[in-house]
C-alpha cells in the first residue's frame, strides 16, 4: 500500500456523500465559502514520536513550536492567515508534567506570534511513544486562495527560499549529532506565513504549496491536480549550505512555499518579492504541457529516479 494509493481508496468511497459546501480533499487545506467572499481553511497534520521526531534528539518546547508550525505552513500554502487551532495529545507514562507545560510553552509561543488561537482539542494516555494531532484553521479572501490545480503552462516555477537544511539536520541526528545547526532548522522550521498571505494576494501566482515531502514529490502533486508538466533545471534549485543537491530536491520537511507564476510576470514578482522580503524567490523551471517531469542539467535532459518522502514506505 503506498500512501497516495490509500488517499485515492478514500476519495473515491467518499466520493458519492454530500459535499456540505466544502472543497476538500487534494489541497494543502480543505475549503469552505462562507458566501461573502471569504473562506475558511481547514487542515490537520500528525507528529508521531519514532516517525516524524526522537525524543532525545528535540525539546518539548522545539517539539510544540513544530506541532504548530506545519500545519501554519498549509494555511499559508493556501494563501491564507491562520486564525485558531486545535490540539489533541497522546502521552505516554514517563512523560512529566514539566515536559508537557514546556510542550505548551512552545506552542504559545508560535501561537502569540501569528496571534493564532488555541480553541480546543483532546488528550489521552498513549501505550507506546508519544503522538499530536493539530488541527488549524484559517481564513482567506476567496479570490485569494491558491490551490495545487492552477498551475498553467508557460508558468514559472519559485521556492521561496534554499533546500536541503533540514534533510540534512535529520541526516545528522539520525548520526547521533544533535548539536549540529542543521540538526536544529530540521527541529524548528519556520512556516511562510506572511509570505504565503502576500503571494495569495498577487494574481500573477496561480498554483501554490509548501514544500513538506521535497521537490521532487511535491511539485509532482501540482503537475497531477492541474494535468500539465514541467522542466526543473537542477543547477537553478537553491541549495542551503551544509546539503547537497539530491538532499535539497528530496529531502523534505523544508516548509519553503513552491509556486507557480505567469511567466510575462514572473521576474517582476520577484523583484516585488525581494523588496518586501528581503530574499529571492528562485525560478527552477518551467511548467509544459508534456505532462511529465524532465529533469534538466545545463538544459539538457537527465534521467533521474528522485522522489521525496514517501510516508508507507518500509525503511
Amino acid at each position: 500500500m503506498t500512501e497516495f494509493g490509500f488517499i485515492d481508496s478514500i476519495v473515491r468511497r467518499f466520493a458519492a456523500l454530500p459535499a456540505n459546501g466544502f472543497e476538500g480533499i487534494g489541497d494543502d487545506c480543505a475549503i469552505l465559502p462562507l458566501g461573502d467572499g471569504t473562506a475558511l481553511l481547514f487542515t490537520a497534520d500528525l507528529l508521531t514520536e519514532g516517525v516524524h521526531f526522537l525524543r532525545e534528539a528535540t525539546s518539548a518546547r522545539e517539539l510544540g513550536r513544530k506541532a504548530l508550525a506545519v500545519n501554519l505552513s498549509d494555511v499559508a500554502a493556501m494563501g491564507g492567515r491562520p486564525v485558531a487551532t486545535l490540539l489533541s495529545l497522546a502521552l505516554p507514562e514517563g512523560v512529566s508534567e514539566a515536559w508537557a507545560q514546556e510542550f505548551m510553552e512552545g506552542y504559545h509561543e508560535l501561537s502569540e506570534r501569528y496571534g493564532v488561537a488555541l480553541i480546543g482539542g483532546d488528550t489521552t494516555r498513549s501505550s507506546a511513544g508519544i503522538t499530536i494531532n493539530v488541527t488549524a484553521l484559517g481564513r482567506a479572501d476567496e479570490a485569494h486562495v491558491k490551490r495545487r490545480s492552477d498551475a498553467r503552462p508557460g508558468d514559472v516555477i519559485f521556492v521561496a527560499g534554499e533546500l536541503g537544511a533540514s534533510g540534512a539536520g535529520l541526516r545528522d541526528i539520525l548520526a547521533g549529532h544533535y548539536g549540529t545547526p542543521l540538526a536544529a532548522q530540521h527541529r524548528n522550521p519556520a512556516p511562510q506565513v506572511e509570505e504565503g498571505q502576500w503571494l495569495g494576494a498577487r494574481r500573477e501566482v496561480h498554483a501554490m504549496m509548501d514544500l513538506s515531502d521535497g521537490l521532487a514529490s511535491d511539485i509532482r502533486h501540482i503537475l497531477d491536480r492541474s494535468e500539465v508538466g514541467a522542466q526543473v533545471e537542477l543547477t537553478r534549485i537553491p541549495v542551503a549550505e551544509g546539503a547537497d543537491l539530491q538532499t535539497a530536491a528530496c529531502g523534505g520537511e523544508d516548509y519553503k512555499l513552491l509556486l507557480t507564476a505567469d511567466g510575462t510576470r514572473a521576474e517582476a514578482l520577484a523583484a516585488a518579492y525581494r523588496e518586501r522580503f528581503g530574499g529571492p524567490l528562485y525560478p527552477v523551471g518551467r511548467i509544459t504541457t508534456a505532462h511529465e517531469l524532465v529533469w534538466l542539467r545545463n538544459g539538457t535532459p537527465e534521467t533521474l529516479d528522485w522522489h521525496g518522502f514517501e510516508h508507507f514506505k518500509k525503511r
